[in-house]
């Protein structure tokens, strides 16, 4: 989220809210393109890979709209404490469910790999929609502490006070830094290690395996690798902080434009790239995006074309 509000010029802030509104519209289209698939495929349904992987495209579009909204507010609409925190609710909660539903989809695809004769059984579309909302519930226990935090310390009169609508200026605490730095660790600390452990076994299955078996767990391997990399791509949120003091102390001249670049880098291009990366690359659901998607656009071009046809036809006969 940016931070620049009110230190940029009219045309400055109009540039940017500009850019950042049609980056959410051009990224939401294209993700909205990966849920638009998934819903015309029964296939993709009976699969709880694909329903982990659908529900991170989703929270990277609930994410993307709330973070671009904000950003225009900082601008445009001052906001009090109540929007404010349901707001930063929605975008806390949402920023933690990408890492655990990464850790949840590598889990399927050690299970995928290493235990297929129960993989039917212990991988259903019902638990992948009760570990969804489980994911939800952890992510949002911390978001929902900060609030309460706030209500306890802090006067009535907060209710009505027009804030500055940032994390670090709501929650600046002792409490709500030593909480939100104890998150953080143990997130990250509980992907990393699922993510390592996930990749090591699948790595050995890869190596006892043979044929197609091995093709599979092969497949899988750089599956859960791929993981990684959205692993690193979602830290950025978190470390956006770090960046902007360490890009601030090399150019401070360039502040709002500092802090507005990193915006980008940090917050809204990687919920292009994760999603955009693994849909892809997955051949089923790539498949499935041509036929749904491409080939019905040009259907229906090449449908309007014929209309059109017709009448063009008749014109000449009368010419």
């Amino acid at each position: 989220m940016n931070s620049t509000g009110r230190l940029d010029g009219l045309n400055e802030a109009f540039s940017k809210n500009f850019i950042a509104f049609g980056l959410c519209i051009i990224i939401n289209c294209i993700n909205g393109a990966f849920v638009y698939t998934y819903c015309k495929s029964e296939v993709l349904h009976r699969d709880p890979r694909y329903v982990l992987y659908i529900h991170l495209v989703i929270n990277d579009m609930i994410m993307l709209t709330f973070s671009v909204a904000l950003h225009i507010f900082t601008y445009t609409i001052p906001l009090t404490f109540a929007p404010c925190c349901i707001i930063l609710l929605i975008l806390l909660t949402t920023t933690k469910n990408s890492p655990l539903n990464l850790a949840g989809m590598a889990v399927e695809r050690y299970i995928a790999v290493c235990r297929p004769l129960h993989h039917a059984q212990i991988c259903t579309v019902q638990r992948a929609y009760a570990l969804i909302a489980l994911i939800w519930v952890v992510s949002l226990i911390p978001a929902l502490t900060d609030i309460m935090v706030v209500l306890a310390t802090q006067p009535l009169s907060v209710f009505s006070r027009i804030i500055f609508c940032y994390p670090s200026y709501l929650y600046n605490t002792p409490y709500h830094k030593a909480q939100s730095m104890a998150v953080q660790v143990l997130l990250f600390s509980f992907v990393v290690l699922t993510l390592i452990i996930t990749y090591l076994k699948v790595l050995c299955a890869a190596q006892a395996a043979s044929g197609s078996d091995q093709a599979s767990a092969r497949n899988a391997r750089n599956t859960i690798l791929l993981h990684g990399v959205q692993l690193l791509i979602c830290t950025l949120s978190f470390i956006s902080p770090l960046i902007n003091i360490i890009s601030l102390s090399i150019w401070p001249q360039g502040r709002t434009v500092m802090l507005f670049i990193n915006y980008l880098l940090t917050e809204l291009i990687p919920r292009l790239l994760s999603p955009l990366i693994y849909g892809v690359r997955d051949k089923k659901f790539s498949s499935l995006i041509r036929l749904h998607v491409f080939f019905k656009y040009s259907n229906s071009i090449e449908n309007k074309m014929n209309l059109v046809a017709p009448w063009r036809k008749s014109k000449q006969v009368l010419q």
